[in-house]
């Protein structure tokens, strides 16, 4: 048996990275094997050296980011349980301002090495393209910078784009103007926005047109100086529609490009827009690529295991082929 200690200086940061009802304490030693025992300020762990080693890690990760924003979410405690070999280094975050509740302000942050890395691409890059599983932050973290690049000054307006490509229903067969029928489309987008700002400062900024959440379709002719786009599902443009769309692009703008080139919905096999742009721009100064991984999954535990089983399945698909 071995025996180690993690330093927690400050009570709160304590209560923080224990969880409400020691949900994250739980957490942990179940998913490791190991005691872990809070001793005046100091965390004590026991068990297998492999396995303390494992949870010091992930305790000493926890204790940094409860120390800096006063709180741990389960998925901080996923993602290092995950990633518990990478440095403790305090992500950056963005601190959004909720209207109408003095003093409170949404903090959202990179959870992961990945989200770290693809966060940083944003702010060091003109245009961005990020390709990964679903729940790995892809959309969520493209928002939120849009979103503190407009709280800044930075950027005069946000527009958010997404094709509206149907995954096996069809559109003629919802209810509603096209205007309704789009509306699912880009649901996700409002949704992020609403998580991150006060719906009614979005819904005025949506009048103002200081936020627009548009089909792709209607960016044909466009260009938008000054403005965070955001093109979301971007497995689902054509060749043509993403040339379309990158060449909206104006003065003073930054692009981010997200997608999960395993989900393409496109008919006919058509060659997805993303994968052909990743292909053909890679190394153009300005321009990044980021590619998430499982292990950047932050929604429930269970997707990514869901994730997992889809990738060993298609794999052996892929296999099978190759040996036919």
């Amino acid at each position: 048996m071995t025996k180690a200690t993690v330093s927690v200086l400050d009570s709160k940061a304590l209560l923080a990275l224990f969880g409400t009802h020691d949900q994250h304490l739980r957490r942990i030693r179940d998913t490791l094997g190991v005691t872990v025992v809070a001793r005046e300020n100091q965390i004590v762990i026991e068990g297998e050296k492999s396995a303390v080693s494992k949870a010091t890690s992930v305790l000493e990760r926890l204790s940094t980011v409860a120390k800096e924003y006063g709180v741990v979410y389960p998925e901080d405690v996923d993602a290092c349980l995950v990633d518990s070999d990478s440095p403790a280094v305090t992500p950056s975050v963005v601190q959004v301002p909720r209207v109408g509740e003095p003093g409170t302000r949404k903090a959202v942050r990179p959870r992961t090495s990945g989200q770290r890395r693809y966060w940083e691409a944003i702010a060091e890059n003109e245009m961005v393209f990020c390709v990964g599983p679903a729940g790995t932050g892809k959309t969520y973290l493209a928002v939120a910078a849009a979103v503190d690049a407009l709280m800044h000054g930075d950027l005069r307006r946000i527009v958010l784009v997404r094709p509206a490509v149907e995954a096996g229903e069809s559109l003629g067969f919802l209810p509603g103007d096209m205007a309704a029928k789009i509306n699912p489309y880009l649901r996700p987008l409002l949704d992020a926005l609403r998580d991150m700002m006060d719906p009614e400062l979005v819904r005025r900024y949506t009048e103002q047109e200081v936020i627009e959440v548009i089909p792709l379709a209607y960016m044909r002719g466009r260009t938008l100086n000054d403005a965070f786009i955001i093109l979301d599902e971007a497995q689902n443009t054509t060749v043509s529609q993403m040339k379309m769309f990158l060449t909206r692009m104006g003065h003073g703008s930054k692009v981010v490009v997200s997608g999960d080139s395993t989900q393409v919905d496109l008919p006919d096999r058509q060659k997805s827009g993303l994968t052909d742009a990743i292909e053909r721009l890679h190394g153009i100064e300005g321009l990044d690529v980021v590619r998430l991984t499982k292990a950047d999954i932050v929604r429930h535990r269970l997707v990514q295991e869901i994730v997992q089983r889809y990738e060993a399945a298609q794999g052996k698909r892929g296999q099978a082929e190759m040996n036919s």
